[in-house]
Protein backbone atom coordinates (compact mmCIF):
# COMPACT_ATOMS: atom_id res chain seq x y z
CA UNK A 1 0.00 0.00 0.00
CA UNK A 2 1.14 3.26 -0.94
CA UNK A 3 0.11 6.86 -0.45
CA UNK A 4 -2.23 7.74 -3.24
CA UNK A 5 -2.36 11.08 -5.75
CA UNK A 6 -6.18 11.07 -5.47
CA UNK A 7 -9.13 9.67 -3.29
CA UNK A 8 -12.65 9.43 -4.70
CA UNK A 9 -15.51 9.22 -1.99
CA UNK A 10 -19.49 7.81 -2.57
CA UNK A 11 -21.86 10.50 -1.33
CA UNK A 12 -24.86 8.03 0.58
CA UNK A 13 -23.83 7.19 3.84
CA UNK A 14 -19.62 7.71 3.03
CA UNK A 15 -19.34 11.87 3.07
CA UNK A 16 -22.96 12.15 4.06
CA UNK A 17 -26.77 10.72 5.03
CA UNK A 18 -30.06 11.72 4.95
CA UNK A 19 -31.67 10.81 8.90
CA UNK A 20 -35.38 10.85 8.54
CA UNK A 21 -35.87 11.08 4.85
CA UNK A 22 -39.19 11.51 4.41
CA UNK A 23 -41.06 12.28 0.67
CA UNK A 24 -44.04 13.05 2.07
CA UNK A 25 -41.93 16.25 3.26
CA UNK A 26 -40.71 16.88 -0.26
CA UNK A 27 -44.54 16.08 -2.00
CA UNK A 28 -45.79 18.75 0.58
CA UNK A 29 -42.96 21.61 0.01
CA UNK A 30 -43.06 20.76 -4.04
CA UNK A 31 -47.61 20.73 -4.34
CA UNK A 32 -46.95 24.85 -2.94
CA UNK A 33 -45.67 25.58 -5.97
CA UNK A 34 -48.56 23.88 -8.29
CA UNK A 35 -50.69 25.98 -10.13
CA UNK A 36 -52.68 23.54 -12.02
CA UNK A 37 -53.63 20.51 -10.00
CA UNK A 38 -57.37 19.71 -12.51
CA UNK A 39 -57.56 16.06 -11.07
CA UNK A 40 -57.67 17.63 -7.78
CA UNK A 41 -55.48 15.19 -6.19
CA UNK A 42 -53.99 15.66 -2.42
CA UNK A 43 -50.55 15.74 -1.66
CA UNK A 44 -50.76 11.72 -0.02
CA UNK A 45 -52.01 10.87 -3.46
CA UNK A 46 -49.27 12.69 -5.54
CA UNK A 47 -46.89 11.11 -3.29
CA UNK A 48 -48.15 7.53 -3.15
CA UNK A 49 -47.86 7.79 -6.92
CA UNK A 50 -44.56 8.43 -6.98
CA UNK A 51 -43.85 5.67 -4.74
CA UNK A 52 -45.23 3.61 -6.86
CA UNK A 53 -43.51 5.21 -10.41
CA UNK A 54 -40.09 5.13 -8.78
CA UNK A 55 -39.92 1.28 -7.04
CA UNK A 56 -42.13 -0.05 -10.03
CA UNK A 57 -40.08 1.98 -13.25
CA UNK A 58 -37.22 3.44 -11.45
CA UNK A 59 -36.58 0.30 -9.67
CA UNK A 60 -36.35 -2.06 -12.30
CA UNK A 61 -33.95 0.21 -14.46
CA UNK A 62 -31.44 0.29 -11.46
CA UNK A 63 -31.77 -4.06 -10.92
CA UNK A 64 -30.50 -3.82 -14.47
CA UNK A 65 -27.66 -1.79 -13.70
CA UNK A 66 -29.08 1.88 -14.93
CA UNK A 67 -29.93 5.11 -13.94
CA UNK A 68 -33.15 7.22 -14.55
CA UNK A 69 -32.57 10.95 -14.04
CA UNK A 70 -34.78 12.90 -11.59
CA UNK A 71 -36.01 15.42 -14.15
CA UNK A 72 -37.02 12.42 -16.40
CA UNK A 73 -39.09 11.03 -13.83
CA UNK A 74 -40.60 14.09 -12.73
CA UNK A 75 -41.59 15.34 -16.04
CA UNK A 76 -43.21 11.77 -16.81
CA UNK A 77 -44.71 12.06 -13.54
CA UNK A 78 -46.36 15.37 -13.14
CA UNK A 79 -47.26 15.98 -17.14
CA UNK A 80 -49.25 12.50 -16.56
CA UNK A 81 -51.25 13.42 -14.08
CA UNK A 82 -51.26 17.25 -15.06
CA UNK A 83 -49.88 19.07 -12.29
CA UNK A 84 -47.97 22.54 -13.41
CA UNK A 85 -45.58 24.60 -10.87
CA UNK A 86 -45.04 28.35 -11.31
CA UNK A 87 -41.46 27.49 -10.84
CA UNK A 88 -39.12 24.81 -13.11
CA UNK A 89 -38.76 21.44 -12.76
CA UNK A 90 -35.06 21.90 -12.29
CA UNK A 91 -36.28 24.36 -8.82
CA UNK A 92 -38.55 21.59 -8.12
CA UNK A 93 -36.41 18.90 -7.75
CA UNK A 94 -34.08 20.94 -5.44
CA UNK A 95 -37.46 21.79 -3.65
CA UNK A 96 -38.28 18.56 -3.08
CA UNK A 97 -34.85 17.06 -2.07
CA UNK A 98 -34.36 19.27 0.58
CA UNK A 99 -37.60 19.28 2.24
CA UNK A 100 -37.61 15.49 2.14
CA UNK A 101 -34.28 15.15 3.43
CA UNK A 102 -32.23 18.13 4.27
CA UNK A 103 -28.82 15.98 4.74
CA UNK A 104 -26.11 15.63 7.72
CA UNK A 105 -22.30 15.50 7.00
CA UNK A 106 -20.74 11.95 8.52
CA UNK A 107 -18.81 12.48 11.33
CA UNK A 108 -15.66 14.16 10.80
CA UNK A 109 -15.81 14.12 6.94
CA UNK A 110 -14.97 18.03 6.21
CA UNK A 111 -12.10 17.77 8.65
CA UNK A 112 -10.54 14.42 6.91
CA UNK A 113 -11.41 16.60 3.55
CA UNK A 114 -9.33 19.49 4.85
CA UNK A 115 -6.33 16.57 5.24
CA UNK A 116 -6.10 15.58 2.56
CA UNK A 117 -6.36 19.36 0.71
CA UNK A 118 -3.62 20.12 2.96
CA UNK A 119 -1.46 16.60 1.83
CA UNK A 120 -1.71 17.73 -1.63
CA UNK A 121 -4.24 14.83 -2.13
CA UNK A 122 -7.13 14.83 -4.48
CA UNK A 123 -10.20 14.21 -4.12
CA UNK A 124 -13.56 13.72 -6.01
CA UNK A 125 -16.68 12.09 -5.71
CA UNK A 126 -18.78 9.52 -7.93
CA UNK A 127 -22.51 8.28 -6.88
CA UNK A 128 -25.22 5.95 -7.66
CA UNK A 129 -27.92 8.85 -7.55
CA UNK A 130 -30.97 9.86 -9.34
CA UNK A 131 -30.55 13.36 -8.33
CA UNK A 132 -28.76 15.78 -10.77
CA UNK A 133 -24.90 16.49 -10.42
CA UNK A 134 -25.37 19.87 -9.91
CA UNK A 135 -28.10 19.40 -7.34
CA UNK A 136 -25.33 16.62 -5.41
CA UNK A 137 -22.86 19.48 -6.28
CA UNK A 138 -24.81 22.33 -4.35
CA UNK A 139 -25.52 20.03 -1.38
CA UNK A 140 -21.77 18.72 -0.79
CA UNK A 141 -20.96 22.21 -0.76
CA UNK A 142 -23.25 22.85 1.61
CA UNK A 143 -22.60 19.92 3.48
CA UNK A 144 -18.76 19.54 3.09
CA UNK A 145 -17.60 23.60 2.57
CA UNK A 146 -14.16 23.09 2.75
CA UNK A 147 -14.12 20.26 -0.04
CA UNK A 148 -12.16 20.90 -2.94
CA UNK A 149 -13.73 18.12 -5.06
CA UNK A 150 -11.91 18.55 -8.76
CA UNK A 151 -15.32 16.37 -9.84
CA UNK A 152 -18.40 15.51 -9.22
CA UNK A 153 -20.25 11.88 -10.92
CA UNK A 154 -23.70 11.90 -10.41
CA UNK A 155 -24.69 8.45 -12.06
CA UNK A 156 -28.07 10.31 -12.98
CA UNK A 157 -25.94 12.12 -15.78
CA UNK A 158 -24.27 9.24 -17.05
CA UNK A 159 -27.14 6.20 -17.50
CA UNK A 160 -25.15 3.56 -15.46
CA UNK A 161 -24.73 2.68 -11.81
CA UNK A 162 -21.68 1.50 -9.72
CA UNK A 163 -20.25 -1.51 -9.88
CA UNK A 164 -19.99 -1.08 -13.56
CA UNK A 165 -16.19 -0.33 -14.07
CA UNK A 166 -16.93 2.28 -16.34
CA UNK A 167 -17.90 5.08 -13.82
CA UNK A 168 -14.65 4.50 -12.16
CA UNK A 169 -12.46 4.67 -15.12
CA UNK A 170 -14.24 8.10 -16.39
CA UNK A 171 -13.14 9.17 -12.98
CA UNK A 172 -9.47 7.94 -14.17
CA UNK A 173 -9.69 10.03 -17.42
CA UNK A 174 -10.99 13.07 -15.94
CA UNK A 175 -8.72 13.05 -13.35
CA UNK A 176 -5.54 11.98 -15.86
CA UNK A 177 -4.10 9.15 -13.55
CA UNK A 178 -3.88 5.33 -13.69
CA UNK A 179 -5.60 3.29 -11.30
CA UNK A 180 -3.21 2.49 -9.37
CA UNK A 181 -2.67 5.73 -8.33
CA UNK A 182 -6.33 5.79 -7.20
CA UNK A 183 -7.88 5.09 -4.11
CA UNK A 184 -12.10 4.99 -3.74
CA UNK A 185 -13.80 4.93 -0.73
CA UNK A 186 -17.37 4.08 0.06
CA UNK A 187 -20.17 2.28 1.83
CA UNK A 188 -21.53 -0.26 -0.37
CA UNK A 189 -18.98 -3.71 -0.27
CA UNK A 190 -20.93 -4.60 -3.77
CA UNK A 191 -20.92 -0.90 -5.14
CA UNK A 192 -18.21 0.44 -4.26
CA UNK A 193 -15.73 -1.58 -3.03
CA UNK A 194 -16.32 -4.60 -5.76
CA UNK A 195 -17.31 -2.13 -8.38
CA UNK A 196 -13.28 0.15 -7.24
CA UNK A 197 -11.84 -3.33 -7.33
CA UNK A 198 -12.35 -4.17 -10.89
CA UNK A 199 -11.27 -1.18 -12.82
CA UNK A 200 -8.35 -1.18 -10.10
CA UNK A 201 -8.34 1.25 -7.98
CA UNK A 202 -7.85 0.44 -4.58
CA UNK A 203 -10.86 0.39 -2.29
CA UNK A 204 -11.26 1.72 1.19
CA UNK A 205 -14.83 0.48 2.60
CA UNK A 206 -16.42 3.00 5.35
CA UNK A 207 -18.73 1.39 7.26
CA UNK A 208 -20.10 3.42 9.94
CA UNK A 209 -21.67 0.95 12.57
CA UNK A 210 -23.08 3.84 14.77
CA UNK A 211 -25.83 5.38 11.96
CA UNK A 212 -28.60 3.18 10.32
CA UNK A 213 -28.30 2.85 6.93
CA UNK A 214 -31.33 1.46 5.14
CA UNK A 215 -29.33 1.28 2.36
CA UNK A 216 -26.66 -1.37 3.45
CA UNK A 217 -27.29 -4.37 1.64
CA UNK A 218 -28.82 -7.18 2.89
CA UNK A 219 -26.91 -10.77 3.15
CA UNK A 220 -23.68 -9.41 1.28
CA UNK A 221 -20.01 -11.31 1.65
CA UNK A 222 -17.51 -9.59 2.87
CA UNK A 223 -15.23 -7.92 -0.03
CA UNK A 224 -13.15 -10.60 -1.20
CA UNK A 225 -10.23 -8.29 -2.70
CA UNK A 226 -7.70 -6.65 -1.03
CA UNK A 227 -9.07 -3.36 0.50
CA UNK A 228 -8.39 -1.31 3.59
CA UNK A 229 -11.54 -1.47 6.48
CA UNK A 230 -12.48 1.97 8.86
CA UNK A 231 -15.10 2.73 10.57
CA UNK A 232 -14.29 6.76 10.73
CA UNK A 233 -12.74 9.32 8.97
CA UNK A 234 -10.09 9.64 11.60
CA UNK A 235 -9.09 5.74 10.82
CA UNK A 236 -8.31 6.84 6.93
CA UNK A 237 -5.74 9.52 8.44
CA UNK A 238 -4.15 7.51 10.70
CA UNK A 239 -3.21 4.75 7.59
CA UNK A 240 -2.08 8.16 5.41
CA UNK A 241 0.00 9.56 8.21
CA UNK A 242 2.07 6.07 7.96
CA UNK A 243 2.05 6.10 4.47
CA UNK A 244 3.28 9.86 3.87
Amino acid sequence: MKKPEMILFDYGHTLAAEPGYTSLHGTEAVMRHAVENPRNLTTEQVDSFSAELFFGVCGQVRDLGAEIHNMQFQRMMYEYLQIEFDVSLTEIQRIYWNNAAPGAAMPCANEMLVYLENRGIRTGVISNIGFSGDALTERLNRLLPDNRFEFVIASSEYMIRKPDPMLFELALRKARLEAQAVWFCGDSPIADIAGASSAGLFPVWYEDLTMENPFREKNYKLPECEHLHIHDWQELIDVLEKLL
